[in-house]
């Protein structure tokens, strides 16, 4: 009787994921070597761990990673080292011109008595100084409100904490004074606490 089929899914447990993923990254990797050897092509196997570390094989037939993503270029007629550079460029212009733009409103938010400024340039700064107070408030009174709210539901806790003791108290002094007049038993429920308050 065959062995059935098991379901692929990710596996939760990290230390048999783990394991599974040594075994078959090297089992991958050894079938990537036959291939490159016994049928003389030129391959390139990228692999990425769950931690981001990199795994890589070159067939040796293939100088270097970059002659095969340059062969790939011609191929595919795209251009993977460009689109690369293109998006590292952008994003560090972005960067440079974010900076900038902090350095001039930083420099701006300082009042040079030596500096020149005009009506417009100073009305700007009082309406940035505004906002920014006003973004400061209400900071300030959101976090007043939720301390305010916590304290509220604290003493709410307490004054119910209260009046609950305040009824098993009413309830423990009748019940003394039901049994002197005539033993009656005592009311159960209570959550198990019994008061008895001894008179003499």
């Amino acid at each position: 009787m065959g062995r059935g089929r098991s379901e692929i899914k990710r596996i939760e447990n990290p230390t048999q994921r783990q394991s599974t993923f040594y075994k078959r990254r090297d089992g991958l990797f050894k079938k990537a070597r036959e291939l490159a050897v016994l049928c003389d092509v030129d391959l390139l196997l990228l692999l990425f761990s769950g931690s981001g570390k990199l795994y890589h094989y070159l067939s040796p037939t293939v100088p270097t990673v970059k002659d095969l993503v340059e062969r790939y270029e011609a191929a595919t007629h795209s251009k993977v080292w460009a689109d690369v550079r293109q998006e590292r460029r952008a994003e560090l212009e972005k960067a440079e011109r974010m900076c900038e733009l902090m350095e001039k409103e930083l420099r701006f938010m300082t009042v040079d008595d030596g500096e020149q400024y005009t009506v417009p340039s100073l009305e700007l700064l009082e309406h940035s100084l505004e906002a920014a107070v006003h973004r400061v408030r209400s900071e300030k009174d959101r976090k007043i409100g939720g301390e305010i709210d916590c304290l509220q539901n604290i003493i709410r806790g307490r004054h119910e904490e209260r009046y609950g003791l305040c009824d098993k108290l009413a309830h423990s002094q009748a019940w003394n004074n039901g049994g002197e007049g005539g033993g009656s038993t005592p009311p159960s429920g209570g959550g198990g606490l019994e008061l008895k308050l001894g008179f003499n």
